[in-house]
């Protein structure tokens, strides 16, 4: 990436400076539009601007490469294509957020800065510490002073503790059944957001795990998003799957948080998992210690 601009560089006339990193690693600018992100803002500062982050206005931010974005969720809408730039900018491992659009004035750049509230954010932005909730000012300020993680694809799992039973066994929520080790082998329920079809079951075999919970991937057609689930019984694997309309494929944290049982195996069914059961409940019952909180 090319050196930024130097601080002492004028900002344009259409970006206000709210904030100056007292470190020297760049600018919080507000603008009113994301077409108001400029050159000067290259790979130094962080740029909220009050447009809709879809994917359009996400080509003119990756092309001026500021350090990170936010913008407004403008209700999200079908196929979530207000917000969609977030990913599309993650691809190109710019932190970016988006403020609810009734926490702020749309078009109002330093208004969003002062008022605007997070509602939703790319992998980048969280590894800089963004969350649901914080203040713009705040997640501004996290992508000033922080960087996102350098990894490989393979290297970004979320791998999260959600519960330990009293003998040290675990549910763990993982983005993908690929992320498993050898430690859950046998051992740990695994919460998971890939499909579960034919495709899966190498990795549901080679990650062994005492139970599993992945997506349905909308079921598809003769039920092809979970054949996996019948075709692991005969290793002994219990597993469910969740509706993929319920919660984020991608996301283990939103498969264990919003995910609904749409399919378990018979294994499964045994140790009490049942179709219609939130997704926590039901890691808890394939650990086998279902009155644990």
């Amino acid at each position: 990436m090319p050196e930024p601009p130097p601080l002492d560089k004028p900002v344009p006339a259409n970006q206000t400076v709210v904030f100056t990193s007292p470190t020297g690693r760049g600018r919080i600018c507000a603008m009113d539009s994301a077409y108001h992100v400029d050159p000067s803002n290259r790979g130094r500062d962080v740029c909220v601007n009050s447009s809709y982050c879809g994917v359009l206005p996400a080509r003119f931010i990756a092309e001026a490469a500021p350090r990170g974005a936010i913008g407004m969720d403008c209700g999200i809408g079908p196929e979530g294509s207000a917000i969609a730039g977030l990913w599309y900018l993650e691809a190109l491992a710019v932190p970016t957020a988006v403020a609810d659009v009734m926490s702020a004035r749309l078009g109002d750049g330093v208004h969003l800065y002062r008022h605007g509230v997070i509602s939703h954010f790319n992998q980048p932005a969280a590894d800089c510490g963004v969350r649901a909730g914080m203040a713009v000012a705040a997640a501004a300020r996290a992508m000033l002073e922080n960087d996102p993680a350098a990894a490989g694809a393979d290297e970004i799992t979320n791998r999260t503790v959600m519960h330990t039973a009293r003998d040290g066994r675990q549910v763990i929520a993982t983005d993908s059944i690929a992320f498993a080790l050898e430690a859950d082998r046998g051992r740990n329920v695994l919460v998971t957001a890939g499909h579960t079809g034919r495709s899966a079951v190498p990795y549901l075999r080679r990650a062994s795990a005492w139970g599993f919970i992945c997506s349905d991937g909308g079921r598809g057609m003769d039920d092809s998003g979970m054949t996996g689930l019948f075709i692991v019984e005969a290793d002994g694997l219990a597993g469910a799957t969740v509706d993929a309309r319920r919660a984020r494929m991608g996301s283990g944290l939103s498969h264990y948080h919003d995910g609904i049982i749409s399919a378990a195996n018979a294994l499964a069914a045994a140790r009490g998992v049942a179709v219609g059961m939130p997704c926590a409940e039901a890691a808890l019952a394939l650990l086998g210690q279902p009155d644990e909180s």
